[in-house]
């Protein structure tokens, strides 16, 4: 389905063509005409589907049409600051040639951003996007514009929840007009989200898109190793390799700045993020990556979800996540859009079991690479193997 075909202002669709939108995902395709009719909606897709547009668009067109007064016309409550910077960048470029304003408030900044987030929210841009705590704290000082707000938007409304944001999000709630259209949007549904749904939503339409699955045109692969040969199968895997942009995610921070500081040594475009960084310095590497300035980043699970990067050749785990909806999104990472991607994890001996309960969350065996001669020997697969009293010894005190 063709993006000029939902009826939108050609000023929307401007921006659209402008972008380089061609045909809309599945869940742009089934989404757009729930929220232009006014329907509340819970969505569940996958990361990479195309589902910020899903709600960005019909809402932008709906904020056209009706534009009235300085009011905030909609909020998009999201639970990193990196989602909310992503969201609004895709609303400035969607929005380009429409009068519709929007601005990102989250915490983590100076006061010289406080002020100005409180001049944007006084004066009424028109749509927010925010994490739940700042917002909370614009909000407490009653000078917030939503008394004219017609939208919601809840984006990874699962994350936020395992996150413990569910009393910020009800108190957040609690300030706005009851009268609204409310948009849910998750990657999985757990009894907590229907909960949170049965709460804020009126008759809701219901959309599900390959919950809890990879999309088709990954290719997944997996190496068993121990973990001193990680860092130099990376570097084989990197070397005078022609590729465009290469996503690591570590599990520890520490394990981040080594595996970072080993590939600036061999000569690699690199650098790392991870909580330790101030909030400057992650969106400066973040902005080298976007713009090929750099071709690796190595990361923590900070950037598994939230982060919209298209032609993203390969997704290295160097270590095995910790369950399947964490590996989900990170392999999410590549295969964005219409593109092909590949995704490699390592299983040292500790992480194999909990890499069968991730094959047996995707319903498939990941195919295992042998690991070339020149590395050593590797350890066998055999996740079902018991763990010796030593491990279980280590891993209690771990």
């Amino acid at each position: 389905m063709n993006f000029d075909e939902f009826g939108f202002d050609s000023r929307l669709l401007e921006g659209i063509n402008a972008i380089g939108f061609k045909t809309a995902t599945p869940i742009q395709e089934q989404a757009i005409p729930v929220i232009l009719e006014g329907n509340d909606l819970i969505g569940s897709a996958q990361t990479g589907t195309g589902k910020t547009a899903a709600f960005l668009l019909p809402i932008i067109h709906k904020i056209i049409s009706f534009k009235n007064d300085e009011h905030i016309k909609a909020m998009v409550i999201v639970p990193t600051r990196e989602l909310a910077i992503q969201i609004d960048q895709n609303m400035q470029g969607l929005s380009y040639f429409t009068s519709v304003s929007s601005i990102p408030v989250y915490g983590g900044t100076d006061g010289v951003s406080f002020s100005q987030e409180q001049q944007a929210l006084t004066e009424g841009a028109d749509v927010v996007i925010c994490t739940p705590g700042r917002m909370i704290a614009h909000l407490n000082n009653n000078y917030v514009k939503i008394s004219e707000l017609k939208y919601l938007i809840l984006d990874e409304a699962d994350r936020m929840l395992d996150m413990g944001f569910f009393d910020d999000i009800m108190k957040i709630i609690s300030y706005l007009p009851p009268k609204r259209q409310n948009i849910l949007f998750a990657a999985t549904m757990p009894r907590m989200i229907r909960e949170l749904s049965r709460k804020i939503l009126s008759n809701p339409i219901e959309i599900n898109i390959a919950v809890s699955k990879p999309v088709e045109k990954i290719l997944q692969a997996a190496y068993v190793v121990y973990d001193n040969q990680k860092i130099p199968l990376v570097k084989d895997l990197l070397f005078n390799k022609q590729l465009r942009s290469v996503l690591i995610f570590c599990s520890t921070k520490i394990k981040t700045k080594q595996l970072s500081a080993e590939l600036k040594k061999s000569g690699f475009a690199v650098k790392d993020i991870h909580s330790d960084l101030d909030q400057a310095s992650r969106e400066n590497a973040l902005l080298e990556f976007k713009s090929r300035k750099l071709n690796i980043l190595v990361a923590t699970d900070i950037l598994s979800r939230g982060i919209d990067i298209e032609d993203i050749d390969l997704v290295i785990n160097y270590d095995v996540p910790n369950d399947g909806e964490d590996y989900i999104h990170r392999i999410g990472r590549t295969a964005r859009a219409e593109a092909d991607g590949v995704a490699i994890t390592f299983i040292n001996e500790k992480e194999q079991k909990s890499f069968s309960q991730i094959e047996e969350l995707l319903g498939k065996d990941i195919y295992k690479i042998k690991l070339p001669e020149k590395f050593g020997a590797a350890p066998d697969y055999n996740p079902q193997k018991p763990i010796s009293r030593i491990s279980k010894i280590w891993k209690r005190k771990k």
